[in-house]
């Protein structure tokens, strides 16, 4: 096989397991009231078995879009 097949290949799982960590890490962080339309624990099944589109999925229509999700990241408890 060719080295920079493989490091595509590498990259892409890399990136493929942070995403599904990303979406994971959110599911944990969110409160149970925001998230729509099912529970926290089949979005976790859904993440998980259909990668990583099941992240994409959670992200639109369980958190209501990537504006929801990324919202006050990197501000300090208590959001001041």
């Amino acid at each position: 096989m060719n080295p920079a097949l493989i490091t595509v290949i590498a990259l892409g799982v890399v990136l493929v397991l942070a995403w599904d960590g990303f979406c994971l890490l959110d599911l944990i962080r969110t409160d149970p009231a925001t998230v729509r339309y099912l529970n926290k624990g089949t979005w976790a099944i859904i993440c998980l078995l259909s990668c990583p589109w099941g992240g994409l999925l959670y992200v639109l229509a369980g958190r209501g879009g990537f504006g929801r999700v990324l919202k006050g990241r990197g501000q300090p408890p208590g959001g001041q």
